[in-house]
């Protein structure tokens, strides 16, 4: 790694060290935690947001949909079907970050199908309905996910799409597809990433398949950086809304 990646690392390892303020609006909160690290958010995180690329792929976006990322950040995912945005309908990326998003509007470089919105995942809705939502690495960062989910509910049209990749803790007893933790790591992840306002939990994924009716789970484990031996579980979540397909 280059001289000029290490320095950039240790810009988000100082920021991660002083952790998520507990004082402040929501909004305000993330400008303040995430603001010295915009710049080098991508790099850094690219070696740990494992499965954003597969989620797109089973999300199987088609020409003429219109696509939601809520939570979206800088706008990193829009990388991965950049190629397509030409023939689909409208993609909006929502987040309540404003440093971040001043990254999604410099990627988005004005294209006429992509907007960028300065707003609450709880409460945001689209002009229409949409197609495919999805949330990457969002989820676990908001609060009141439960809302978030019945949101995108509402914003997908009948037959539409969720896709979620994520950080999670197993249940106890393991998960219905027998994906299993021990005690220790369902202690240390949750007291681990809590610092920085990310919240693991065992009900999220529970969650999505009581919500919507379930495409596709995978539940696996990620690389931490600069920590040999370490492995944060994860797991990728695609849904549909009930009704027609689109």
């Amino acid at each position: 790694m280059s001289l000029a990646g290490k320095l950039s690392d240790l810009r988000v390892l100082a920021s991660l060290a002083r952790g998520l303020p507990t004082e402040g609006s929501a909004a305000g909160q993330l400008a303040s935690f995430y603001g010295p690290q915009a710049a080098d958010y991508d790099r850094f995180r690219e070696r740990l947001l494992q499965g954003r690329r597969e989620m797109i792929a089973a999300l199987d976006l088609q020409p003429g949909s219109r696509v939601i990322e809520f939570g979206a950040g800088t706008g990193r995912m829009l990388e991965e079907y950049r190629d397509r945005l030409d023939v689909l309908a409208k993609v909006d990326l929502v987040d309540l970050c404003d440093p971040l998003l001043a990254q999604a509007r410099q990627r988005a470089n004005g294209h006429p199908k992509v907007g960028v919105h300065h707003a609450d995942a709880c409460q945001w809705q689209p002009e229409q309905p949409a197609d495919r939502v999805y949330f990457s690495y969002a989820l676990s960062m908001i609060p009141h996910w439960y809302r978030a989910i019945d949101n995108a509910a509402r914003c997908l049209a009948p037959g539409g799409r969720i896709g979620v990749v994520d950080f999670q803790v197993a249940p106890r007893a393991g998960s219905a597809r027998g994906f299993r933790q021990g005690r220790l790591a369902r202690h240390l992840w949750p007291w681990w990433f809590d610092h920085d306002g990310v919240r693991l939990g065992s009900d999220l994924l529970g969650y999505l398949e009581y919500r919507f009716e379930t495409v596709e789970v995978r539940e696996l484990r990620a690389r931490l950086p600069y920590l040999p031996g370490l492995h944060v579980p994860y797991f990728l979540y695609i849904g549909r809304k009930a009704g027609k397909e689109t």
